[in-house]
Parts: C-alpha cells; sequence; structure tokens
C-alpha cells in the first residue's frame, strides 16, 4: 500500500531555504490561521494554474509561464437523445465528446483563454450556447438550454506558447529544477497524470544525494491499480449478495460498484449497521446517505461542499446545483463530524451561495460579467478568494 500525509485547505507562503537550497515550505492552514513547516529533501511544484505564483515564491518566474484555458461541460438527461455510445465530434477549434455517465449524457468541451481568478473558473451563457449549437448539428432532435441538467467549469495549465489562442496550445508538459532541492512540473493533461508524476518523481530522486538515491526503487505507478480496482471483479461476482445485505436494487449496486470499488463492502458495512442510510438524499434518484458519511469517515470531507460538490457529482447531475440536498448532506455530516448548529447552518449558507453564485454566472454573456456575477453572490458569506 501506498499512501501520503495531506493537508487540505491550506496555502503554501514561502520556500524554506539553507543557503541556495530548497529544503520545505512554510504553510498557513486556512481553517485555523496557523502555520506549520514542512522540511523535505525535494519538494515537487505540481500546482497547476497556480505555477507562476509558485515559482515567483521560489525566485524564478523564468523556467515556465503557464496559460490558463477554460474548459466547460454541460450534462443532459440520457433520454434526451438515443445512441448506442458516445459521439467524438469534431469542432472548428477542437473536438466535442457526447460521453455517456450514468443516467446522463456529458457533453463538452470548449476551449477558451481564462485571465481571471484561478480559484472558481465559472461557465457563462455563451459557453453553453456553444456545446448545444455543436451538438445539435449533429441530432435528429435537438437538446435545449431547459434539458440542461448541469454546468461545469474547470481550467487547462498550459504551458504559453507564441500563439493566444488556447486551442492551439500544448498539452504536453514539462519538468525542471529551477533551484536546488525544488522540481517543477507543468502543463500536461488530468489523462497524462501518472506519466507526469512518474517523469517529476524520476527528476526528483535524480537531484537527490546519492547515498539516498541509490536507495530509491523504480516507479512501478503503471502496475498500481486505482482504489477500488483491486479485487474489483471479486466484489462484482458478490453482486446479489451485497442486493441482500442492504436491500437496494441490482442498478443501486452496479452503481455502487462503478462509484466504489470494493470500497463497496464499507458502504454496505454502514448500510448494515443503520438501514436508514440507505435512504435516497432529497434531490436525488441515486444518491445514498451512506456516500455522504462515507466522504466524512473515508474521503476527508470536512465542508458541505466537500461533499456536495467534489466526493460526489450531486452539483452536476441537480437543477438546483443540490441545494435541495444541502440540508440533509449538513444533518449527516454534522452527526458524523460533530457540527454544533452554528457550524451546520454557516455550512448550508455557504454552500447555497456558491451554487446559487454559480447559476447565476451561467446566465452572462462573458467571462468578466460572469466573475462579476459570481462574486456579488458569494462574497457575501465566502470572501473575496471564494474559500470559507
Amino acid at each position: 500500500h501506498y499512501g501520503a500525509h495531506v493537508a487540505t485547505r491550506a496555502f503554501v507562503q514561502e520556500f524554506l531555504r539553507d543557503g541556495d537550497s530548497v529544503v520545505g515550505v512554510r504553510v498557513r492552514d486556512n481553517m485555523t490561521g496557523d502555520t506549520f513547516e514542512v522540511r523535505a529533501k525535494q519538494v515537487v511544484v505540481a500546482t497547476g494554474v497556480w505555477t507562476d505564483h509558485l515559482q515567483d515564491l521560489i525566485g524564478d518566474p523564468e523556467t515556465f509561464a503557464v496559460r490558463m484555458s477554460k474548459g466547460v461541460h454541460i450534462v443532459v438527461e440520457k433520454s434526451k437523445f438515443r445512441s448506442l455510445m458516445g459521439l467524438l465530434l469534431r469542432t472548428e477549434k477542437s473536438v466535442l465528446f457526447v460521453i455517456p455517465w450514468g443516467r446522463f449524457w456529458i457533453i463538452g468541451t470548449t476551449d477558451t483563454p481564462w485571465d481571471l481568478s484561478p480559484a472558481h473558473p465559472v461557465a457563462t451563457q455563451a459557453d453553453i450556447d456553444y456545446i448545444l449549437n455543436r451538438v445539435n448539428a449533429v441530432l435528429a432532435e435537438p437538446i435545449t438550454r431547459e434539458d440542461v441538467v448541469g454546468v461545469y467549469a474547470g481550467l487547462r495549465p498550459l504551458l504559453a506558447g507564441d500563439t493566444d489562442d488556447t486551442a492551439k496550445l500544448s498539452r504536453e508538459h514539462v519538468v525542471a529544477n529551477p533551484a536546488p532541492g525544488v522540481t517543477v512540473v507543468a502543463g500536461g493533461k488530468w489523462t497524462t497524470y501518472r506519466v507526469m508524476a512518474q517523469d517529476a518523481i524520476d527528476a526528483a530522486v535524480a537531484h537527490l544525494p546519492a547515498s539516498v538515491r541509490d536507495s530509491v526503487p523504480a516507479s512501478v505507478t503503471k502496475d498500481i491499480s486505482l482504489l477500488g480496482a483491486d479485487g474489483y471483479q471479486a466484489a462484482v461476482n458478490r453482486h446479489a449478495e451485497y442486493a441482500t445485505r442492504t436491500g437496494l436494487s441490482g442498478y443501486q449496486i452496479t452503481r455502487l460498484l462503478g462509484r466504489y470499488g470494493t470500497d463497496i463492502d464499507l458502504i454496505v458495512e454502514m448500510i448494515e449497521a443503520d438501514r436508514g442510510l440507505a435512504a435516497t438524499l432529497p434531490g436525488t434518484k441515486d444518491y445514498r446517505e451512506a456516500e455522504v458519511v462515507f466522504a466524512a469517515r473515508h474521503e476527508m470531507a470536512i465542508h458541505l461542499d466537500d461533499v456536495l460538490m467534489r466526493r460526489t457529482r450531486l452539483i452536476f447531475e441537480s437543477r438546483d446545483r443540490a441545494i435541495q440536498a444541502a440540508e440533509r448532506t449538513a444533518d449527516l455530516m454534522a452527526t458524523e463530524l460533530g457540527w454544533d448548529a452554528q457550524r451546520r447552518a454557516r455550512e448550508v449558507a455557504d454552500y447555497t451561495a456558491r451554487a446559487t453564485a454559480e447559476l447565476a454566472a451561467e446566465l452572462t454573456t462573458n467571462d468578466h460579467e460572469a466573475e462579476a456575477a459570481w462574486n456579488q453572490v458569494a462574497e457575501v458569506s465566502l470572501g473575496k478568494d471564494g474559500f470559507s
């Protein structure tokens, strides 16, 4: 088994040095305000769209320049059009994917420059219209804005080039050692993350002292199964058993196997201990209360938005961006994490502000209007940086 100590909602304030060498970082806990030091033989900077900021902290702003590119996807119900498989469409800029996703289709993506805050990219009406227009060109029955259940936006950390057109920028990654004791990996994309990780760690190991370097084994990441994948087929073979133990339908067991793999055993054990956890969350068709408890207990979910926006896909699969599910989800998290009534109420208010802000942004026509709409709603309870 492999693992790591993880500090979430933490901010690197500065790099620690011993002469010219980087020997660690000073970190601020954004929840408590406390600061602490993390020392290491090598510091790896793998910070995506924040690469330029971290390079400035190192004191080496020239190694890489990262260009942010916004990508947007929409989510529609499977019933809106018939297809036996996903679609891959060529557009004037790149490609458009139509991907089956449970009860839904995911359709995207866009590729446009983003020059605003990296903390909260948001989709606009123009982004949504672009996707609808391109996919409707091949559909017998066009889908409409009213058919869109969910929308999400993200940022690509592309290596800057000679063009401002982000669709033409490389998706390759690069690794460098801008200062003794630090390795930076920049560029790349989700689908190549394991290669990126191996290249970054290989570069970091190469700069360790020989006495340490020689004892580090070769990378085995390509042979390591994802969490929940080891023993997956054996878990599938227990499908009927899981249905009997939980009282859930065959469809629900198949869904849980797809989401959690062999960790379904933990979900099943929770439901056996408390049959109420088999209940469906309000406003959803599939999500069970046990999944909220699992996220808080096993996936380091410490805020309501951690569950509704990140550990689950609820915000993308609900027309109201999971606002209806927020109250019950907060109840479950409060019980698991020991929140008092004030903390619970604040979590619900903060999440509702986030979801409302995203819905407001989706009615605007450009990025500046979208960010202004997001800030106008979200800053009330979240503050300018968008982090509670």
